[in-house]
């Protein structure tokens, strides 16, 4: 045993109370705007069908979709390793998920649009059956994760359209049972945080309407304006309209065209890797980083139909596109083409599977202290758990390999992914 060191101190107990009374209002505040992450999944995609055309056969027919146009242009997986330029090792593996889950769960987060896509006559009709079919799905198990409606935006032109079917649709939901785990609402062509607040006010007043608990509607928030950026005084927009959603702001969902064809860039260059879509979607991330409300690329119009040159053309675009996105903390984005559907899990299963036993490695070495030749710390393992849960939720990863080269459960990779906020400058236990 070493010698047993004095510890002395030269400040009065009343200093360190004085500093925590000083920074009580600080705490408060952290506390309220940046809760972190809900821990929750987040699908990979979101695909969006006019709501004068979705029906009870949707999910499945954009599966269908998907399947067949893999049969016909990427019959085998070396092929469709070719297109993309899959790794040996991981065409076969690749491949199978992508088939799989296109039989099993071909689409994780559908929004039945009444915005820009809606080309229907009876926009009442439409948003009282898409809350009918929804509410089957959920009984019946073929729904998607997730489901919902994109309404009309808050400007003065469509703004009571846009309440109406909005209203029409939730209360559809509720004649049928009540409102479903993963209702997803989404406020498209946000351009101030006061048109955020409305659609708060409304929302509360639904609640009321039918006794349900405040706060249980949330939505995203659909970023398609410069003025959704950068306010006229400098300011970040898209953080006040955070702030403006009083806790209910659940994403930000990125809109490629519109926000391209705001600042004049020509449709030839309107794209997800623009440096105009860069520097907004950078916005975004900051704006939105510990606040829990999650952050989504746009899509590409490039559509993989056509010739087999063609398709095979539109695919490696959409799969480079994903993974740049994926690499840059952008875990979502749109796709609006069955034909989408095969690149976009592609490349969502690339991107885990090739990084799937170094980060195991490493959060293991991590949550046993047994060192390794990278020295992590907690922010660090949050992030490795949270790219492993990440991959189970989309099937990317299996949990029993998770399990086997981490050596931890879910509940371990939950702790991990979601400490709380003392914790990310604790040493792990």
């Amino acid at each position: 045993m070493g010698q047993q060191e004095k510890v002395s101190t030269s400040l009065a107990g009343a200093v360190s109370e004085g500093i925590s009374a000083s920074l009580a209002t600080v705490d408060a505040e952290l506390d309220r705007r940046y809760p972190g992450d809900p821990g929750t999944r987040q699908p990979v995609h979101t695909v969006y069908v006019p709501g004068n055309v979705f029906d009870a056969a949707t999910i499945r027919s954009w599966g269908d979709q998907a399947l067949a146009a893999l049969d016909e242009h990427a019959p085998d997986a070396a092929t469709f390793a070719g297109v993309l330029g899959l790794s040996d090792d991981l065409a076969e593996d690749v491949y199978g998920r992508v088939r799989a889950k296109l039989e099993r769960e071909p689409i994780e987060d559908l929004r039945v649009d009444f915005e820009d896509g809606y080309a229907g006559t009876d926009e009442d009709h439409d948003a009282a059956r898409a809350a009918r079919i929804i509410t089957e799905a959920y009984a019946d198990l073929s729904a998607a994760p997730y489901m919902g409606i994109r309404m009309k935006c808050m400007e003065a032109a469509v703004r009571d359209r846009g309440i109406r079917t909005t209203d029409v649709f939730l209360t559809g939901l509720m004649e049928h049972g009540g409102l479903p785990d993963g209702l997803v609402l989404t406020l498209p062509k946000v351009t101030y945080a006061e048109q955020v607040t409305a659609f708060v006010r409304l929302l509360e007043a639904f609640e009321k309407a039918h006794g349900l608990d405040e706060g249980r509607l949330g939505f995203e928030i659909q970023i398609e304006t410069s003025q959704a950026i950068l306010a006229s005084d400098g300011t970040a927009t898209v953080a006040r309209m955070i702030d403006a959603a009083e806790g209910r702001a659940t994403g930000l969902h990125y809109g490629t065209f519109d926000y391209s064809a705001c600042l004049g860039v020509s449709a030839a260059y309107q794209a997800s890797d623009h440096p105009a879509a860069d520097h907004a979607k950078a916005i975004m991330q900051v704006a939105a980083a510990g606040t829990g409300v999650r952050v989504s690329d746009g899509s590409t119009n490039v559509l993989p139909v056509g010739s087999t040159a063609h398709v095979h053309e539109a695919w490696k675009l959409h799969y480079g596109l994903t993974r740049r996105a994926l690499s840059r903390a952008y875990y979502q984005g749109w796709d609006m083409h069955p034909g989408h559907i095969p690149t976009r899990y592609a490349a969502v299963f690339a991107f885990y599977r090739e990084g799937f036993q170094a980060a195991a490695k490493r959060l293991s070495a991590y949550a046993n202290q047994a060192g390794g030749d990278v020295m992590d710390e907690p922010a660090t393992a949050k992030a490795l758990s949270s790219y492993l849960l990440r991959g189970i939720d989309c099937g990317a990863l299996d949990t029993a390999e998770v399990d086997a080269l981490t050596g931890l459960t879910r509940t371990d990779l939950d702790r991990f992914a979601a400490p709380r906020r003392g914790d990310l400058t604790a040493t792990a236990q």
